[in-house]
Order: structure tokens, then C-alpha cells, then sequence
């Protein structure tokens, strides 16, 4: 049978190119066949992994079927298998979770003790990366005509990476992936060409990076056919930063020089030959950043834009308003689903409305199995009550589940911790809506904050207030993206025994940065080394205000036996309750401690 060409059709839509048909063709080989391609997935991973220590544990004496594992090997959290994870850092290189070489660690945005979480990776999943990457801009061709006509806009950053004590590198996955040659020398593409130059992507400074990738975006402007970054937050990020920095921009445009504060010499080089002197250019980018009024101002200075690429889902949502109003409502796009366990799917509907995102599983990926959940009554697992999984390919339409993966890095049933809803099926792939990460209570970038890390954190800022006889009555919180870059708000109500000894406003502002120092290191880099998260901020409220919260949620039919004050809120009548008592505000007066290195850990 002859290879699709571009004038066929695929069950997806008609693709816009050869190359595109091939890979719609390979989407509808792999969701079409679900099961059998998860059966040989685990398969594959079981018997290469056979002779490593971790499978070796459960006597699966070369049992490949899903039986045998499902049977014998345990599910489990990543604080069961930290010890394993941390003999590797250290140096320990016999195989305990991968037949192949672990070639580094990748960070997650998760934490466990307060640090991220080290994924062993392989080398091999690169490619396995790619191939996701792949498949994405074939998709959006089906509804986005003319994409190879222009060039994309987008802000992509590398973050810090460290080495373990053992030698291996830690980074978080897409700067393994940007640093990756599969990145840095990635064939031409008409469809996926971006304004930014990988040298200005592979800056670990921070202002040098974005300030030349909004340059490049400047200069091209009439070129960009869509504008993204990795979450709808660092989109914002961009706009705030070209609020702040608009008139160097346009001096640099106007006269062809570049801001001295750019010193990295391949940024110099590559943006040479291409910043020549543009009055022009510079004239309009002062008109319209001049002004108060910002509304549209992604697509008045960038009127070809089709649409945002960004991740609007799960804790991102927040910010899809502040993104309407800055974009004149253009569509959003979310295209993948991902973590730094691995890659999972892509949204085959891209454009559809950010409440309507479903991913679609690619089974080639990983083994895919699922804890049912009720968020009701979450299951509990221990030894003594094993949870019933789910195969991929058996979820049930409109059933919630916690994800669990086997991975080709050794990743044994493994809880990525996602809540995800069914919601269609492609083929008999199923199509999951991403709910929430589970325990998450507060969120403005990659950070996650749980109400332990939180309980944790108000406890050792009351111990400030202790001189001045002073306590916390009740707190709650509350994640602020009205403000760019977004921050946290705590709630406290204090009593105060001894007025004439009560804590001063200074008092109040390091209680704000005590919190901070107690938070966990994803939050700490957010604020000081990516600026993507504002101060935290300490708003003070009169006493009988959690009184007050009671009767209003009593009011809405809660029971007053069993209520208890929420730990955070975005209800906007409670908010608005709870700011109509504030009587004092505090914000941390610098920045907390937080440098690429991590703890060691004590086992």
C-alpha cells in the first residue's frame, strides 16, 4: 500500500505536507491499536530491564505479562524509592532501576523534603521526547492553514542545573531538552521556526535571554505567526518585562545597538546580523507601549498572530483572563501533556476552548495504568489494601483517575500524582482532561505548594511574634495573578495579649520572609532566580473575620460540625469578605535564600 502523500486525507484532516500525513498516519496506528501497543510496551521495559536490581526485588523470574507484574511489583510514591534514587546520585552505578546508563536526573516541579524530586532518565528518552514533539505541529496544520509562512514567537528559557554528588547532571527537563542536540540541531522545518535564536534560549541569565528574544520578536513582529512560551505565567512574564523595558527596546531598534546589559558574546554575534538601525520600527513600539492602555497589545504589535501557544490548564488557568485582555481574546492553544517522568500525549483538538482541553494518550510512550479516584473519598494505599489499577485502555468514560506509569528509565508503577478525567476517546486511545495535581493548594508558576509546606511555613514565622506575645488565630491563602508576576497572600487574624507590645510593621514584613525561607526550593528559585513569582504577602484582618467566614460558608450549607477553616480560597465573595476586614499589609522585604545546589539528603 503506497505511503500517504499530502493530497490524502487522514481520519484527522487532510495533512498540509508528506511529512505531516506520516506522522497523523503513525497517531492513528498507535490509538487504534491501545491495549496491544501498552501490552508490548510493558513487555519491552520488563525484559530489558530484567537484570536490574529493583525488578530483580519481586521475582519475576522473566515475566513479562501483566499479571506477573501486576502481581508481584508494588505501586509506589517517590519517598519509597528515594534510597534507590539517592545511591545513584551518590555514585552508585550498578543497575538498579534501568538496564541502560541513567545519563542524568531530571528535576521535577514536585518536591520531597522540601527539594525537587530527581527522576533518573535515560538517554534513549530524548528521542523518545522528540518523537512527541514531532507529531504536534501535524496536528495544528489541521486547523491553522499557513503556518510555514511565518515564524513563531516564543519565550524559552534554560534554568539552573547542578551535578549530584555522584557526577551526574540535574536540571529540569525542558533545559536537558533545549541543551539536547535533538534541540540545538534540529533540521529546518518551515513550520516550526522560531524568532528567537537558540543562542538567546541557552542563556542562563535570565534579563540577557528574554531581553533579546523580545528583540528578535520585535524586529520580526510582521513574521510571527504565533506567540507562546511553556506556561501561560511566563507569557505574562514576557508582557511585564516589555512594559518595563520598552524604551531601551526601541532605542536599540532606532540606533542598531544593543543594551550593554546583553554582554553574552554569542547573543552579540547572532543578533549583529540582524539589528540594523530601524527608526521606523522604534517610533512604533514607543506609540504603543507608551500609553496606559495595554489591552491588545500582543496582537497590535504582533497583527499576524494566530494564536497563543501556552499551557492553560490545571493551576495555569488563572491567568486566562489576564491573557484575554492582553491578546484580544485570541485562541489558545495547549498542545501537549508532559512531566519530567515522562512524556504522555497531545491534544488533538488544539484550538479548542481552554475548558474543553483533552489529552490523548500515546500508548508508545510508557505503561499507563490508573487508581480510580473519588474526590469524595480518595483511596488510601498501603501494603494491607492494594488498589484496584485500571488499564489504559479500560478507563470508563467520565471517571476520574490518579495516573501511574512504568517507564523504559525503570520507573516501576509509579504515582505521577495528576488527577485526570476521561472524557472521549480517540480510536480507543482515551482522552483525559487534566484536573489538578494532587494535595496542590497554592501555584502561580511551576511552584506547588501543599498545606503541609504551607502549616510548616506560618508556624515558623509565628515564632517572630512570640517576643510580642503574639499568636495566629487562624490563617488562610490564596494565590495572587492579578499582580505580574503573580504572588501568595496569606490571610492572618492575631491576637495580640499585650497591645502596647504588639509586632511592629517590620515584624510583620520578616514574618513574610520567614514564610518564604520555609517554603520548598521550586518556589525559592521561582522568586530569585526566575522573578516569576512576587513577594509573599502578609494581610493582616480584624478579629472575628474567620468568625465571619464560618457563618458565610454555614450560610451556603456547610455544617457547622464539621467545618473547618479553608487552608486557601479564590471564591471572590470570600475574597471579598476577607479584604473588606484587612487592617494592615505586608510584603518580604528581599528575597529568600536559594542557590542550584541541593541538599543532601539524610536517609
Amino acid at each position: 500500500m503506497a505511503i500517504a502523500t499530502s493530497t490524502a486525507s487522514s481520519p484527522l484532516g487532510r495533512p498540509a505536507c508528506e511529512k505531516d500525513a506520516k506522522a497523523l498516519q503513525f497517531i492513528e496506528e498507535m490509538t487504534r491499536n491501545v491495549d496491544s501497543v501498552q501490552e508490548k510496551v510493558l513487555a519491552e521495559i520488563l525484559s530489558r530491564n530484567d537484570n536490574a536490581e529493583y525488578l530483580q526485588r519481586f521475582k519475576l523470574r522473566g515475566g513479562t505479562d501483566r499479571n506477573t507484574f501486576k502481581s508481584k511489583v508494588p505501586v509506589v510514591t517517590y519517598e519509597e524509592i528515594q534510597p534507590d534514587i539517592q545511591r545513584i546520585a551518590s555514585g552508585d552505578r550498578s543497575l538498579i532501576f534501568s538496564s541502560h546508563p541513567i545519563s542524568e536526573f531530571l528535576t521535577s516541579s514536585g518536591t520531597s523534603a522540601g527539594e525537587r524530586k530527581l527522576m533518573p532518565t535515560i538517554e534513549e528518552e530524548l528521542d523518545r521526547r522528540q518523537l512527541l514533539y514531532s507529531l504536534l505541529m501535524p496536528v495544528m496544520n489541521l486547523y491553522v492553514p499557513g503556518l510555514d509562512k511565518g515564524k513563531g514567537l516564543y519565550f524559552l528559557f534554560i534554568k539552573a542545573e547542578t551535578k549530584t554528588p555522584g557526577g551526574l547532571l540535574a536540571r529540569p527537563v525542558l533545559t536537558s531538552y533545549y541543551k539536547s542536540d535533538q534541540f540545538k540541531t534540529r533540521p529546518y522545518d518551515p513550520y516550526n521556526v522560531y524568532t528567537s535564536p537558540n543562542e538567546a534560549i541557552l542563556c542562563v541569565d535570565s534579563f540577557q535571554s528574554m531581553y533579546t528574544q523580545m528583540l528578535c520578536g520585535l524586529l520580526m513582529r510582521e513574521q510571527v505567526l504565533r506567540v507562546g512560551a511553556v506556561f501561560a505565567s511566563g507569557l505574562l512574564r514576557a508582557i511585564r518585562f516589555l512594559q518595563l523595558n520598552w524604551q531601551q527596546l526601541a532605542k536599540d531598534i532606532a540606533y542598531g545597538t544593543l543594551n550593554t546589559r546583553v554582554s553574552d558574546p554569542s547573543i552579540k554575534e547572532c543578533t549583529s546580523k540582524i539589528l540594523k538601525p530601524n527608526p521606523e520600527l522604534a517610533e512604533f513600539v514607543i506609540k504603543e507601549c507608551e500609553g496606559q492602555n495595554w489591552e491588545g497589545i500582543i496582537t497590535r504589535i504582533w497583527p499576524n498572530t494566530k494564536y497563543l501557544d501556552v499551557i492553560v490548564t490545571g493551576a495555569m488557568a488563572q491567568y486566562i483572563h489576564t491573557l484575554d485582555y492582553y491578546s484580544g481574546g485570541l485562541p489558545k492553544a495547549c498542545t501537549m501533556y508532559a512531566s519530567s517522568e515522562c512524556y504522555f500525549g497531545l491534544n488533538l483538538n488544539p484550538m479548542c476552548r481552554p475548558s474543553e482541553v483533552s489529552y490523548t494518550i500515546m500508548p508508545n510512550m510508557c505503561y499507563c495504568e490508573f487508581i480510580p479516584h473519588d474526590p469524595i473519598n480518595p483511596a488510601t494505599i498501603s501494603p494491607d489494601s492494594p488498589p484496584r489499577l485500571v488499564d489504559l485502555a479500560d478507563v470508563e468514560m467520565g471517571r476520574e483517575y490518579e495516573l501511574v506509569i512504568t517507564t523504559y528509565a525503570g520507573l516501576c508503577r509509579y504515582r505521577v500524582g495528576d488527577i485526570l478525567q476521561v472524557t472521549g476517546f480517540h480510536n480507543s486511545a482515551p482522552q483525559f482532561k487534566f484536573i489538578r495535581r494532587k494535595n496542590v493548594l497554592l501555584s502561580i508558576d511551576s511552584d506547588k505548594t501543599d498545606e503541609a509546606e504551607l502549616q510548616k511555613a506560618v508556624e515558623n514565622a509565628t515564632q517572630i511574634l512570640r517576643p510580642h506575645d503574639t499568636s495566629v488565630v487562624e490563617y488562610t491563602s490564596y494565590a495572587d495573578t492579578k499582580t505580574i508576576p503573580g504572588h501568595y497572600v496569606i490571610y492572618w487574624e492575631l491576637l495580640i495579649k499585650d497591645p502596647n507590645n504588639s509586632p511592629s510593621h517590620d515584624v510583620l514584613n520578616k514574618c513574610c520572609l520567614a514564610m518564604e525561607e520555609s517554603l520548598n526550593s521550586v518556589y525559592r528559585q521561582c522568586r530569585v532566580a526566575d522573578n516569576s513569582i512576587g513577594p509573599l504577602e502578609i494581610r493582616v484582618v480584624k478579629k472575628g473575620t474567620f468568625e465571619e467566614l464560618m457563618d458565610y460558608a454555614i450560610s451556603r450549607g456547610a455544617s457547622i460540625n464539621q467545618y473547618k477553616a479553608p487552608r486557601c480560597v479564590n471564591f471572590t465573595p470570600i475574597l471579598e469578605l476577607l479584604d473588606s476586614r484587612v487592617i494592615s499589609v505586608h510584603f518580604s522585604p528581599t528575597a529568600p535564600h536559594w542557590t542550584p545546589e541541593r541538599r543532601r539528603l539524610q536517609l
